[in-house]
């Protein structure tokens, strides 16, 4: 069953899509304001992007099929209504001369933008990921991703990174370049290890210097190198492998066997994905190489891996962001909320404002047209009418106009955001006029209501004339003109000047003059 769109709820939903060199996974979760996530939905497809090898051109029908997939990964994350795609792709496209012209079809096709990330970051991303997933404590742990094109190596206990590595030993590299002979000779197989020594003497030395006793195996091969021994050991892990240990004995019997297995053979084996079959035995000869030059003799399996990474590592950068969820469910609110502190708002004296300009509307509300709709405009034009001083002080009220039509407000209508940038801009100076241009454009409907909320805003920004919030409470009477009484907390005179000088509008609007009367305590 589908989950509820995470529109106007205090969660944000996010699409998180990994490309590797064989497959490529996606993971739909709900991210909430304490950075803690819930998965929604998941989705894999087999591409084999490095089919002829990795560092060689993709294939068109490669490519093809990876379009495929990621079309199949919008029509999941647009179905629960995500609200960000984040794709990151690793070896077989980022070594690929023509890895661009994927990544550009992936844009004119899909609108997906793929970002190709260097191994140390994919390494990274792992190793956040097993952190989350693993109860590691303060005992070091050697994470392994053994990838198709690349495989990552990390030093890591609960909190820290000690090393990090990325090397260019994934199996479908290593199966392309090594192993032609069904089931793999010894000689291929002495010829992967002696490829594995020469390019892992960094990963092996950095072991000895941080003695680790344990390895952590996280993606593809290592999850069904797991499962076969789990299998083996008739140990039932339908519900996860998620904390699955087994000893390097374990590893070293079954890989005795698996070993001498030709394809047939090999698909027979309880535990594996068949579309691994062609690229595992490269990946089991890695794991043997390291647990015989290290001496490790536990192993342990995570099922969280580099796309758990990307969510972490969007939760980690978003962080000032997503606390606004709990502050600010709803999404129009929270997203004038976020522009308001991009653009390091006069919280104070915009918040005065605003609460005046919302009670002239609601006091007069007998005396306007106007809708509990157009009210909330208001409110969102007063928060924001500063907001150019970020920009410059000089012709302040024209930059928020600016900054409002190009904020991409999230939850309005384009012709809401237009009356909230045009009221925001009629703040101060001129009234609306057919020779401004963002004015003259817009519907009759639309303008009507700019000069009926700018009218109430003018006077509610004059009463906060010394941005020190000196009116502390103010009563509306209406008669044949409407009388403003405030109680102040200083001289008030500064505030009605403000006022009384912006009140054109505010006095067409009610058809009625205006006077502000002060109210001594």
């Amino acid at each position: 069953m589908q989950n509820s769109p995470s529109n106007g709820v205090n969660k944000r939903r996010i699409t998180a899509i990994d490309l590797g060199t064989n497959s490529f996974h996606a993971v739909i979760v709900d991210i909430y304001a304490d950075g803690t996530f819930e998965t929604v939905d998941a989705l894999k497809e087999l591409v084999v992007l490095g089919k002829n090898g990795v560092g060689d051109n993709l294939t068109k029908e490669s490519m093809d099929l990876g379009i495929d997939a990621l079309k199949k990964f919008k029509t999941l994350s647009d179905s629960y209504r995500s609200d960000l795609i984040i794709a990151y792709a690793t070896s077989a496209i980022r070594e690929a001369p023509n890895g661009g012209e994927f990544i550009q079809r992936a844009i004119d096709e899909v609108r997906i933008k793929i970002q190709a990330i260097p191994g140390i970051l994919e390494a990274e991303l792992i190793a956040h990921a097993v952190q989350h997933s693993l109860n590691l404590g303060t005992q070091k742990a050697l994470i392994v991703d053994i990838g198709g094109g690349s495989t990552e190596f990390i030093i890591s206990d609960q909190s820290n990174f000690y090393y990090l590595d990325s090397q260019k030993i994934g199996v479908s590299r290593m199966t392309s370049d090594y192993i032609k002979s069904d089931p793999v000779s010894k000689k291929e197989i002495k010829a992967l290890e002696d490829h594995y020594k020469m390019r892992l003497q960094n990963v092996i030395q950095a072991l000895t210097d941080h003695m680790v006793p344990v390895l952590v195996g996280t993606s593809g091969t290592m999850q069904n190198i797991a499962a076969m021994i789990a299998a083996e050991k008739k140990l039932n892990t339908s519900l996860t492998l998620n904390e699955f240990e087994y000893t390097s004995d374990d590893f070293f019997s079954f890989c005795d066997r698996f070993l001498k297995l030709d394809r047939k053979k090999r698909l027979e084996t309880p535990g594996l994905d068949p579309k691994r079959v062609d690229f595992i035995v490269a990946g089991v000869v890695l794991v043997h190489y390291l647990l015989k030059s290290t001496g490790i003799k536990r192993i342990k399996t995570s099922t969280q891996a580099m796309r758990e990474g990307i969510i972490l590592r969007y939760i980690k950068r978003e962080k000032n962001e997503l606390s606004l969820l709990s502050r600010y469910p709803d999404t129009r609110r929270r997203s004038i909320q976020e522009l308001l502190v991009k653009c390091n708002w006069h919280e104070q004296h915009s918040t005065q404002v605003s609460k005046i300009a919302l009670q002239i509307f609601d006091d007069l509300h007998d005396f306007h047209n106007l809708t509990d709709q157009d009210r909330e405009l208001l409110d969102f034009a007063a928060l924001t009418h500063d907001i150019g001083y970020h920009i410059s002080h000089k012709k302040h009220h024209k930059h928020a106009l600016y900054l409002i039509l190009n904020a991409d407000l999230k939850g309005f209508q384009q012709e809401e955001i237009e009356i909230i940038a045009n009221v925001a801009r009629y703040h101060r100076r001129s009234t609306p006029k057919a020779r401004h241009s963002h004015f003259d454009v817009l519907n009759p409907d639309q303008k009507s209501k700019i000069r009926a909320l700018s009218g109430i805003l003018r006077v509610a920004d004059g009463l906060d004339r010394s941005h020190f919030q000196n009116v502390k409470k103010l009563t509306i009477e209406v008669s044949d003109k409407i009388t403003i009484r405030i109680v102040t907390i200083g001289d008030p005179q500064l505030e009605i000047w403000g006022a009384m000088r912006k009140s054109e509008l505010f006095q067409k609007l009610f058809n009625r003059p205006l006077e502000i009367i002060p109210i001594s305590t």
